[in-house]
């Protein structure tokens, strides 16, 4: 693959966390169940607002005393799941034994270390998805690697932390959270900035998500598992970006990234060479645009201001492309609407939107700006439109030196937009209300390590010889427990091979789901019953897909009672001989032809009768036979 850049002369640093949600029955810190709720199903809200504390050193936490200027209201959905300690009115209780264990296993597997003593610590988190307005995390080992094609990657920590509460909807100044997800068991994977490009970074999170899954333990599906990369080049800043929801999407968002610093660093050296230079004081230029036309400006002054800001020397710089599609007033844009404002208007895109060439020599004119000047403009409410501009005066001041450290949230496309700043090292402090845990050695010893999936994958081609692609299917699906399980059930059977389970599982399953069967509806009980009857002789292989169609259409009943209501039970051999005789008596002069080669087009006909409800093999020698005594005659 071409590269877009040299990233080893740039000094691509790069490292990942990975944030996985582990399948267990109860929450991190108390004993609600771990299951996703309808949003429908809440019977109770509340709300709150975030206020910065200071810490035990008397220091406030920037990023949380930035995120409580919004005075944002959250709204919290809980449901008849919900206790006590997910509303924060009560402590939280010990923390979950199988949670630890599964974390464990993890750490054996990245080949780290546990630490002796497990303190949980205080996280502070600024976006409300928590209820007590922290999050609850514990460092738990350290000191790991994996091996990638381009070199060793370091695993530097392992934490086991609580879920956030789940996002449903971001209004103006409210954000609405449900309390379902909130408490999850999660564990939080740190890589060392042992990462230098794009494809590495996918591959390490590739390898993490393998070795995670290898335990069985974790959650699967949309949301339960994101990586936040941490990316910074020579003369550039560590900027974190968090929300990476898929592996397709970690290269690009490396490579925008890396295109965003670079372009970033080019119009500091170019602003800086023009002398550029950032007016701090906003001017209020709503008289400007008394009798505007801009539809959009008409509407904010009827209960607001119009606010501007000089940024001398810019001009021709805000629509600078700094990532694909997105330009340097796009960040300003990003920091303006952090105060609740729709966006920005700026001089190097006007005339525009309704502002007329007139009114924009009449701004420059108020505001003192020449031609190598650019102004922006923010239309909103006067407490809102000040805030904003105060931003985007900031960004600006940020931008004459560079990379501002951040942290940003990954787009779609793979582009990145501006989240927060940073958080510093006053936003952890220690839980006071869990006590500690002993990690001894001989508690990490007794830990089980589990099989890896690359190594199962080997294995079922050779056990159960599967061929590679049946084998990756069954080993990345999450029928694999299934799978396993009835193998070992039915491993001496010759009615039932890998083959047959792996192909039901991982092929005849998913497409009766596309076609809208709703699959979900047979438990395991009635999958081990259908391979009972298949293995017992009772059903043939054939009457697979109508049986599971029937199951999942009356749930309530047996696999048994479904091949008997579908007829698929109690085919005497004797009914099929002589349906086979009849056959051969109408075709005479064709078996007289073909000899015994007449059985491959003559068991379509017999299966058209039987299928589903005899082996194939069965009709399969049955013809033969018939046929061999008809010739013999």
């Amino acid at each position: 693959m071409n590269e877009k850049f040299d990233y080893k002369k740039i000094g691509l640093k790069c490292g990942l966390e990975i944030h996985q949600q582990l399948d267990t029955k109860e929450k991190l810190f108390c004993r609600c169940p771990t299951t996703l709720r309808d949003i429908e199903e809440s019977n109770l809200e509340f709300f709150r607002y975030i206020r910065p504390a200071a810490s035990e050193m008397g220091e406030t936490d920037f990023a949380a005393l930035e995120q409580s200027k919004l005075n944002r209201k959250y709204i919290y959905k809980a449901y008849d799941s919900t206790c006590l300690v997910e509303y924060d009115e009560e402590p939280p209780n010990e923390i979950d034994k199988e949670s630890l264990n599964t974390s464990l296993a993890i750490a054996k597997l990245l080949n780290m270390q546990p630490v002796d003593q497990m303190h949980v610590m205080r996280k502070i988190v600024v976006d409300g998805s928590n209820t007590t307005g922290f999050q609850r995390t514990a460092l738990l080992a350290s000191g790991g690697f994996l091996e990638t094609s381009n070199g060793y990657v370091g695993m530097d920590t392992l934490c086991l932390e609580e879920e956030s509460a789940r996002i449903i909807e971001q209004k103006t100044d409210s954000t609405v959270y449900s309390l379902d997800r909130l408490g999850i068991p999660l564990v939080e994977i740190a890589t060392a900035p042992d990462i230098h490009t794009p494809q590495q970074a996918r591959e390490t999170a590739q390898l993490i998500g393998m070795h995670l899954r290898s335990t069985g333990k974790v959650k699967r599906g949309l949301g339960t598992i994101r990586q936040d990369v941490n990316i910074s080049i020579t003369n550039g800043e560590r900027i974190e970006i968090k929300g990476v929801q898929s592996l397709d999407q970690i290269e690009s968002i490396v490579e925008n990234e890396v295109e965003r610093q670079i372009n970033l660093i080019k119009i500091r050296e170019e602003l800086q060479q023009k002398n550029a230079s950032v007016i701090e004081k906003p001017f209020d230029v709503s008289d400007v645009f008394a009798n505007t036309q801009s539809k959009i400006i008409k509407n904010s002054l009827k209960k607001g201001k119009v606010i501007a800001g000089v940024l001398s020397g810019f001009a021709g710089f805000i629509g600078k492309e700094v990532q694909p599609g997105r330009r340097l007033g796009t960040e300003f844009s990003d920091l303006a609407k952090t105060s609740g404002v729709g966006g920005i208007f700026h001089t190097d895109e006007l005339p525009n939107y309704g502002i007329t060439e007139d009114e924009l020599e009449s701004l420059c004119e108020y505001v003192g700006a020449g031609e190598n000047d650019a102004v922006v403009l923010v239309a909103d409410n006067e407490k809102r439109a000040y805030s904003a501009m105060e931003s985007v005066i900031q960004r600006a001041k940020e931008t004459l030196y560079g990379v501002p450290e951040e942290t940003r949230k990954a787009l779609p496309e793979g582009n990145t937009s501006y989240m927060r700043p940073l958080p510093g090292a006053a936003r952890m402090y220690p839980e006071t209300d869990v006590p500690q845990v002993e990690i001894s050695r001989e508690y990490f010893d007794s830990i089980e390590m589990p099989e890896l999936l690359s190594e199962k994958i080997k294995r079922f081609r050779e056990e159960f010889e599967l061929n590679q692609e049946l084998a990756e299917k069954v080993v990345q699906s999450k029928e694999l427990p299934l799978f396993e399980d009835i193998i070992q059930t039915f491993k001496n059977n010759p009615n039932i091979n890998a083959t047959l389970l792996a192909r039901t599982l991982t092929g005849t399953v998913p497409e009766l789901r596309r076609d809208g069967i709703d699959v979900d509806n047979i438990t395991d009980d009635q999958f081990f019953q259908l391979f009972d009857l298949v293995g017992s002789g009772k059903v043939a292989k054939e009457g697979i897909e109508k049986i599971l169609r029937k199951l999942a259409d009356s749930p309530s009943i047996s696999a048994e009672d479904a091949a008997s209501e579908l007829g698929l039970t109690d085919i005497d051999s004797s009914e099929i001989e002589n349906f086979v005789e009849k056959v051969i008596k109408n075709r005479q002069d064709f078996v007289k032809d073909k000899g015994v080669d007449a059985v491959g087009p003559l068991m379509g006909v017999v299966m058209g009768e039987y299928r589903g409800k005899a082996d194939g093999k069965q009709v399969s020698s049955i013809l033969k036979q018939k046929i061999e005594e008809y010739m013999n005659q």
